[in-house]
């Protein structure tokens, strides 16, 4: 087994409440050795979750690993693309910006998660008639397969 599988497994088993889930485990090969743990939660996560992973990790690590490491508990940021369905599932009613396989951009509130796919309430921009500036946004709901998702994000507005 890998270093990362043994991250993931001692990860895994640090975890006490069934809400929170392993998201990746991202193990850094410059030295010192760097692994970075992203969780999160069915209702999100806190930080006192992360410090009591952080100290199951870290103290079967200690055994495990002679040279010299740091260990990140993290939860994702919007920075992160969402890549569990489970995650999908959190994130109904948000508005997501979704990146797919043939390189197009969906953007559009996440309605549904279904075991091949997601639906969203697509914004689609209509050219308006001659002598109007601007454009008309509509919206209509769309079914993504996940197999067609290259990544998604969750988006905020500050309006």
């Amino acid at each position: 087994m890998d270093l990362k599988e043994k991250i993931k497994e001692l990860t895994l088993a640090s975890l006490s409440n069934p809400a929170h889930f392993l998201v990746d485990v991202i193990v850094s090969k410059h030295k010192p050795m760097k692994f970075t743990v992203i969780l999160d939660g069915d209702s999100g996560i806190t930080i006192d979750d992360c410090a009591l992973v952080s100290r199951g990790v870290n103290s079967a690590l200690e055994n495990l690993i002679e040279v010299q490491y740091s260990l990140e508990i993290s939860t994702p940021g919007l920075d992160h693309p969402l890549k569990l369905k489970r995650q999908y599932e959190k994130n109904k009613g948000r508005k997501l910006k979704v990146h797919l396989t043939n390189k197009s951009i969906v953007l559009g509130v996440l309605q549904q998660v279904e075991e091949e796919k997601i639906v969203i309430e697509a914004e689609l921009k209509e050219g308006l008639p001659a002598g109007q500036a601007g454009k008309k946004i509509e919206t209509r709901a769309m079914e993504i397969p996940f197999a067609e998702i290259e990544k998604a994000f969750v988006t905020v507005s500050f309006k």
